[in-house]
C-alpha cells in the first residue's frame, strides 16, 4: 500500500535514504510537489525528475509551505533543513508526515538542539520498523507503507557471477567505541580478520562502496594498506565503481557491513549478508533474521 499524499506537496529531504524511499511515491502525475532538496537527496531527485529541485534556504522552505495541502519530509542526521521544515509546519498547522527509513536512532532524528519536533505521523516501510517507533513515540500516529525503492531495487539485481567476490558497503559510525579509531575503520580491519573463517574465499576480490556522505578518498591510506596484509601479498581490495547499489550487489555473492540499509536490499535479493560490527561494538540493531555477525559461531555459506 502506497501512502495518500495530498497535494500540492511540499516535500523535503536531505540525506540519501528517505529520499529512496519517497521518490516512488512521488510518480502520481496529478501530484504538484514543492520539492526542498539539499545533500544526496538533491543529486536523487535531479536524477527521478531531470531538474533541480530548491535548496533549502529559509525563503525556499517558507515557499515551498506556502499553500500546501501538506508536508512530507525525510529523517536524516547530517542535517537540521527537514527539522526546520517540520518545525515550519507545526508553527502553520500544516499536516506533516516524517519518513523513517532505517531501524536505528529515532529519538535523535527528531531532536536539533535539544528542540524535540514531532510530525503529526510517522511513516515506516516495515513491521519491524513500526514496532520501533511505536516504542519510542509512545501515543504517536504510526503508518507502514509499502518500500517500493527496496522492491525495484531487489528486482533490478541479478544472480551473482563467477568467480565470488565481496562488497563491502562502507558508512560513518560516529562512534569510536572507546578505542580512539572510528568505528568504520574498526568493523573493516575485524572484517579483514574474520573474513575467511565466515566461508569467503582470501583471494575474493573485496570492493568498497563508499557511503554518499563520506568525503572523497576516505579510505585511500586504509586500502593502500591491505596490500601488505598477510603472508601472500595482500587482499584484492578496491572501491566500488558501480553507478548504482544494484550494479554493485549484481556482482557480489557476499555483502558485508555494519548496519547500512544495503544489507536489507542484499537480503532481499538473496545474497549472504553479514554484519563487521566488531564484538566490542553494540549489536547489530536491523532486526532482519539472515543477517550473520562476523566472528559468531555462523558461517555466512551456512
Amino acid at each position: 500500500m502506497s501512502p495518500d499524499l495530498r497535494s500540492p506537496l511540499a516535500v523535503v529531504c536531505h540525506d540519501a535514504g528517505a529520499c529512496n524511499v519517497i521518490l516512488p511515491w512521488l510518480r502520481r502525475p496529478d501530484l504538484s510537489l514543492r520539492p526542498v532538496m539539499d545533500g544526496p537527496a538533491a543529486r536523487l531527485f535531479r536524477g527521478r525528475f531531470g531538474a533541480a529541485a530548491p535548496a533549502g534556504s529559509g525563503h525556499a522552505l517558507e515557499a515551498a509551505l506556502d499553500g500546501a495541502a501538506m508536508l512530507l519530509s525525510g529523517t536524516g542526521w547530517a542535517s537540521d533543513l527537514e527539522h526546520r521544515a517540520r518545525r515550519l509546519a507545526r508553527e502553520r498547522g500544516l499536516f506533516s508526515a516524517a519518513v523513517i527509513d532505517h531501524w536505528i536512532n529515532y529519538p535523535m532524528r527528531f531532536e536539533r538542539d535539544g528542540e524535540t519536533v514531532w510530525p503529526d505521523e510517522f511513516w515506516v516501510t516495515d513491521e519491524g520498523a513500526r514496532a520501533i517507533a511505536e516504542r519510542c513515540f509512545p501515543g504517536a500516529v504510526v503508518r507502514c507503507f509499502d518500500n517500493l525503492y527496496l522492491r525495484a531495487e531487489a528486482a533490478e539485481i541479478a544472480p551473482p557471477t563467477a568467480p565470488a567476490q565481496v562488497l563491502y558497503v562502507l558508512e560513518p559510525m560516529r562512534s569510536d567505541w572507546g578505542r580512539g579509531v572510528p568505528g568504520e575503520f574498526q568493523a573493516l580491519d575485524h572484517f579483514m580478520d574474520q573474513r575467511v573463517a565466515a566461508g569467503m574465499p582470501a583471494a575474493a576480490p573485496i570492493r568498497l562502496r563508499p557511503h554518499p556522505s563520506d568525503p572523497p578518498g576516505k579510505y585511500d591510506a586504509w586500502i593502500v594498506a591491505q596490500r601488505g596484509r598477510g603472508a601472500s601479498g595482500g587482499a584484492d581490495v578496491s572501491l566500488d565503481r558501480h553507478a548504482t547499489l544494484a550494479g554493485a550487489i549484481g556482482v557480489s555473492t557476499w555483502v558485508v557491513g555494519c548496519e547500512s540499509f544495503a544489507l536489507v536490499v542484499a537480503l532481499a535479493a538473496g545474497r549472504r549478508v553479514c554484519t563487521s560490527l566488531p564484538p566490542w561494538a553494540p549489536p547489530c540493531r536491523l532486526p532482519h533474521a539472515g543477517i550473520v555477525r562476523l566472528g559468531a559461531a555462523d558461517r555466512v555459506d551456512a
